[in-house]
């Protein structure tokens, strides 16, 4: 048997462009690679073993396939193997190849769908990290694009369904308009507009202002807006199946909420919602357990820093947000914002402690020091268990990655120049993912290329970097970004790239399977 799968294996290396790492694997392979093992298992039987005698593989897959000795009510994967060892094989095929893969036949798509499969493959160790983006195109859709960072090929998932409950699409009042640009930061034109009673986005995209995670292999955008209405409804995306579903809704209609994963459970804290004098921020939080498909609730975010105002004037002005939300250490850190627009002011924030059910002050030195961006906002990842945040600088073009420092309660600079390519016009022009044990940047450049960049510690690098992968220096990604100063020992790879046109990055997810 180890024969005939280095035959596999040798046969799957020959269908895979070496240079640029896309398989070129079709049905027509498949069909030989039942061929390969359907002789094996005869010869090993000594069956019929003349019959094949100085026959070329391609000649006996033709063969096979006009006769009928295969049973059309239960074939098997391969002729003659048992599924069971059939299925091990197809667990060791790069993910990517799936996609061709399932048109064999019925009982290969049904085998590529079933979870089964994707057990195994996290059995073998064989799952593989794809990268998954949502952006924006114009001013009211939103498409979700998958990228295989070792294949760089890049799918474009179907279309989010457009289905939106009547109860929670009532028209919201006019002042939602005024409060929604003040929670995101939205350019003043577009309030300027909303005025004037010009149509707004809220009218026309569903799921504007939704909340994105992942967990259990699946995808999950959550809540929203909808004709100025925050809705609870929660949306599934399941790539075994690639079709979207809807799950149980939440219990509390949030938008702009933020969202993490702790036990494989999914976490929904804060967000705003709908109120009768407009849109309001919320301190209450929920969880998703995908494996019975409800939800619970969770301890309200206590916000204590907000009930220490001076006096009632500045209780009444301020309102406290949640600005971000990172897992880290098997807890939820919440970093939090009191906010009267234009006027953001960070006041550190709290964790929710899952062990205790319970919410705890942060840290003074991680939660004054961590990074904001737009609107206050804070952008961060863990990557190996550190947490890294991106600290932008006053220009468009550059910033910083900075790392917490448990041990001194601070945030420290690690990164100190990352290349972000300039884009006056988008809300995100970045994103931070974690995958394959290194920080990624997600950025877009004026000609409308979405690059992933893969930060490479100097020390770490081989010395010699293969051929197949774009690595560039910082200094060679954008022509005015300065040369790296002695203490930035990394270098940046671009591992994929792809012009998506005119479009705004909104958030990414890592699916690990």
């Amino acid at each position: 048997m180890q024969c005939h799968f280095a035959s596999f294996l040798r046969f799957l290396h020959s269908n895979v462009d070496p240079f640029f790492h896309q398989p070129q694997i079709d049905i027509e392979f498949f069909a030989k690679m039942g061929s390969i093992f359907s002789v094996a298992r005869a010869s090993n039987t000594n069956s019929d073993k003349s019959e094949w005698d100085g026959v070329s593989p391609n000649e006996i897959c033709k063969r096979q396939r006009m006769s009928l000795t295969v049973d059309e009510e239960n074939p098997r994967l391969f002729p003659n193997l048992p599924d069971e060892v059939s299925i091990q094989i197809i667990a060791r095929v790069p993910r990517i190849c799936y996609f061709n893969v399932r048109l064999v036949s019925r009982k290969w798509k049904s085998t590529i769908m079933s979870s089964e499969l994707y057990k195994i493959r996290k059995e073998l160790g064989t799952t593989e990290e794809w990268l998954y983006m949502l952006v924006k195109v114009g001013e009211n859709k939103l498409f979700w694009h998958a990228v295989d960072p070792r294949s760089r090929i890049w799918q474009r998932l179907p279309t989010m369904p457009n289905v939106v409950d009547e109860e929670e699409s009532r028209k919201g009042s006019s002042s939602g308009l005024w409060m929604w640009n003040m929670v995101e930061g939205m350019r003043i034109a577009e309030v300027i507009r909303g005025f004037f009673g010009q149509k707004d986005a809220f009218d026309e995209m569903p799921f504007c202002g939704c909340a994105i995670g992942a967990v259990g292999g699946c995808l999950y955008v959550l809540g929203g807006f909808s004709k100025a209405s925050t809705m609870r409804c929660v949306w599934r995306f399941d790539p075994t199946q690639n079709t979207w579903s809807e799950v149980t809704s939440m219990s509390t209609g949030r938008a702009y909420c933020k969202t993490g994963i702790l036990n494989n459970k999914l976490y929904v804290v804060g967000g705003v919602s709908q109120g009768s004098a407009g849109l309001l921020p919320l301190q209450s939080a929920e969880v998703f357990d995908p494996s019975t498909g409800t939800w619970s609730d969770v301890p309200s975010m206590p916000f204590s820093r907000a009930q220490v105002l001076p006096n009632a004037f500045l209780a009444d002005m301020l309102k406290p947000i949640a600005t971000g939300l990172t897992s880290y250490m098997g807890r939820l850190c919440v970093p939090q914002s009191l906010y009267s627009w234009p006027f953001f002011v960070d006041v550190g924030g709290e964790i929710y402690d899952p062990e205790t059910n319970s919410w705890i002050e942060m840290p003074i030195g991680m939660g004054e020091g961590w990074p904001a961006r737009q609107a206050g906002t804070k952008l961060s990842v863990v990557v190996d268990g550190e947490l890294y945040a991106f600290d932008p600088s006053n220009t468009m073009d550059s910033g910083r990655i900075k790392v917490y420092d448990q041990g001194e309660d601070a945030w420290k600079v690690v990164i100190g120049k990352v290349p972000i390519y300039g884009s006056d016009d988008s809300e995100s022009p970045y994103l931070l993912a974690g995958f394959h044990g290194k920080l990624h940047v997600i950025t877009k450049d004026a000609n409308h290329n979405i690059s992933v960049l893969q930060a490479e510690l100097r020390n770490n690098l081989n010395s010699s970097p293969s051929s197949s992968s774009s690595t560039l220096s910082q200094s060679s990604l954008h022509e005015s970004v300065d040369p790296p100063v002695e203490t930035d020992a990394v270098v940046w790879k671009i591992i994929a790239s792809r012009c998506l046109g005119q479009v705004e990055l909104v958030s990414c997810q890592v699916i690990d399977m």
